[in-house]
């Protein structure tokens, strides 16, 4: 099984190696990773996506929690956060599939960002099924190149990773 976690980490220099250093240690693999800068600039997000059983993601936020960098770590289950993903895709066209392949983009609500051509390079966002599916029905026109961010994870409380709560509202 897959799992999400997001880990609140001091923005220091060799954080990220420490933690990737953790999981390659122990041999567990990370399939998605994305990094970046809070509101807080001195605190970055770390959304991480694991596979395994119960146990080794017990395993996992133990040791996560034991490095000295770490200030918050966080599983999302299912149902209790959103998650989004990049897509850049390279599909190749002829002028006989340009057309076909253009209506599939338009029909998936994804965005031209350049037409070639011999390709168009499209972009979209979405959970990760939405991401599957374009892959799916842009692959029988021949994808020449993709890249992804990685997801990233919130959670649908009101409050917020660091447990602040809700915002205050000045009127």
């Amino acid at each position: 099984m897959k799992h999400t976690i997001s880990v609140l980490v001091e923005n220091k220099f060799g954080v990220l190696a420490r933690i990737a250093g953790l999981f390659s240690a122990r041999g567990y693999n990370i399939s998605s990773l994305a990094v970046g800068e809070t509101e807080d600039p001195s605190v970055s997000r770390m959304t991480l996506v694991s596979e395994g059983d119960d146990r080794t993601l017990e395993q996992i936020k133990k040791q996560l929690n034991k490095l000295i960098d770490t200030i918050k770590v966080v599983d999302f289950r299912e149902g209790s956060f959103i998650d989004r993903e990049l897509i850049l895709i390279k599909v190749a066209v002829t002028p006989k599939t340009r057309k076909e392949v253009l209506e599939a983009v338009d029909s998936s609500g994804a965005k031209i960002e350049n037409a070639g051509s011999r390709s168009i390079s499209v972009m979209l966002t979405g959970d990760q099924n939405r991401v599957h599916g374009i892959l799916e029905l842009l692959k029988p026109f021949g994808i020449v190149e993709v890249v992804r961010t990685g997801r990233i994870a919130m959670g649908v409380d009101d409050k917020g990773l660091a447990g602040k709560g809700k915002p205050e509202v000045n009127e």
